[in-house]
């Protein structure tokens, strides 16, 4: 199967500037949309800033979610999307906007099933109820054996055949400066500067917005969410384009209220936004806690063996700055199964002669000196914890209790709490139209994908497979209808 060829193959000049639907990022969205609008005979431009196809696809796990699927029927596995509207609900506590996440359910066996059809293969173990994040209570979660490229693929290899008969034309390394708007206030087009500095102008009655989040641009990171960005591991072309654009044309954002995090990364640097030096093992199913957590405080904050993902990421978001230290010592380090995933207790040991956000301290006093927090409640967290660990009655109900913490040297892990998406999205209506705060549509323009955000379909938790599923299905359903709209009259 082909990955490549679009991005190889498709740098054509149209013979003309005008088309039935321009699309704004070649990712989850922006491929599926192309695709279905081709097949319904648009004509269709698809715009994409970096030298390649995939968007997020390239970094993403592509795990998806979806009730009613050919696969779940094979399993013998009965599901409705009645049952899966209710899970994410559930799992978001009420804060996904039910409208969109409505949509997307309903939605997305078709979605799934058609990935099938164009050759898409399942990881062999799933569907499952999740993996990484709170389950769902029926299995509806699957994923590619290639993670994202396994999706990846087969939209590039199906899109092509589009490319061939002369219905897309795609251009790779386009940046879009800005939306054309008529004189009643209708999106018609956009303009666009290629990679040797020249600027396109493109018109179409449809646009629509597909380019991922922003969350890869520190100064809008902040700017909208009011933190520093910590990690490198969004899609580097995730800069809010598409954010910015639908400001500019009168739309807003919302949804940055459910911001997010997971349960923590081991950074590489000091210096922000920072590659990952690796994973800790903090799930207890799969490795029991040895140590304590720790916050900026020196205070435990939830209880380590804890078994809800989600109970404890919300522990972790309210602490500061989202960030804290796994405490341990010498006996945890010589006998607990290796805390980091993927290293040796050996390459853990060495990481504390120097390496960022890795910390040794003879004492407890040294410890809490090298990472910079309070060295009395370091020491009353860690007598706390042993006492809990003499009397089996720990302060926070923890139940694994192997050993005291008491056999210097010590050792702490710094770990910080960060988002893979962007929480705030552009706010649509129903129908994916961008709407501006009086709820009246901008005639036009279209987002949908990552630009949503988080915070708008999967609420303030993680939904297992809620933003690639709906990245996809929304495309679909947008490429179809946009298609139809190109046909009727103006």
């Amino acid at each position: 199967m082909k990955s490549s060829s679009p991005a190889k193959r498709s740098l054509s000049s149209s013979s003309s500037d005008a088309f039935d639907l321009i699309v704004m990022g070649g990712g989850s969205t922006g491929l599926p949309a192309a695709i279905t609008a081709a097949a319904a005979g648009a004509r269709v431009l698809l715009l994409e800033h970096s030298p390649k196809l995939g968007g997020s696809l390239h970094v993403a796990n592509g795990q998806m979610s979806a009730a009613g699927t050919r696969l779940q029927k094979e399993k013998g596995i009965e599901d409705s999307p009645e049952d899966h509207f209710a899970d994410v609900m559930r799992l978001s506590r009420g804060t996904a906007d039910a409208a969109l996440v409505r949509l997307a359910i309903w939605n997305a066996a078709g979605t799934v099933d058609w990935l099938t059809d164009l050759g898409f293969e399942p990881d062999p173990v799933a569907p499952t109820k999740g993996i990484g994040h709170e389950p769902y209570g029926k299995a509806r979660y699957l994923w590619g054996m290639d993670k994202g490229h396994s999706i990846r693929r087969v939209l590039e290899t199906e899109l092509q055949r589009h490319v061939d008969a002369g219905r897309v034309d795609i251009r790779l390394e386009h940046e879009v400066q800005a939306l054309s708007i008529g004189t009643t206030g209708a999106v018609t087009g956009v303009t666009a500067r290629s990679a040797d500095g020249v600027t396109h102008a493109f018109t179409a009655p449809s646009v629509l917005l597909a380019s991922g989040g922003y969350n890869a641009n520190p100064q809008m990171y902040r700017e909208i969410c009011g933190r520093d960005l910590y990690t490198t591991l969004p899609y580097p072309y995730a800069r809010g384009a598409g954010h910015r654009l639908a400001l500019s044309a009168g739309g807003h954002l919302r949804g940055v209220e459910n911001f997010f995090i997971n349960f923590g990364y081991v950074l590489e640097t000091a210096s922000l936004p920072s590659p990952l030096a690796g994973r800790a093992v903090t799930y207890p199913d799969r490795r029991a806690p040895w140590e304590i957590y720790v916050n900026a405080l020196g205070q435990r904050f939830v209880r380590e063996d804890l078994p809800s993902i989600d109970a404890r990421e919300n522990a972790l978001l309210g602490q500061p700055g989202e960030r804290y230290w796994i405490v341990f010592d010498q006996g945890v380090l010589d006998n607990a199964p290796p805390l980091m995933a993927g290293w040796t207790r050996e390459q853990m040991a060495a990481a504390f002669d120097g390496r960022p956000n890795f910390y040794k301290g003879d004492t407890l006093v040294a410890l809490a000196a090298t990472i910079g927090i309070d060295p009395v409640r370091l020491k009353a967290s860690v007598d706390g914890y042993n006492y809990g660990v003499t009397t089996g009655a720990d302060f926070l109900g923890r139940r694994h209790l192997p050993r005291p913490l008491g056999t210097g040297p010590f050792y702490a892990i710094r770990q910080q709490g960060a988002p893979v998406s962007s929480a705030a999205g552009v706010a649509v209506n129903g129908d994916l139209q961008v709407i501006r705060r009086d709820g009246a549509p901008i005639s036009g323009l279209y987002a949908a994908g990552e630009i949503l955000g988080s915070g708008q379909l999967m609420g303030r938790a993680t939904c297992g497979g809620m933003m690639v599923t709906p990245a996809l299905t929304f495309g679909r359903l947008l490429g179809r209808r946009l298609a139809e709209r190109a046909r009727q009259p103006a």
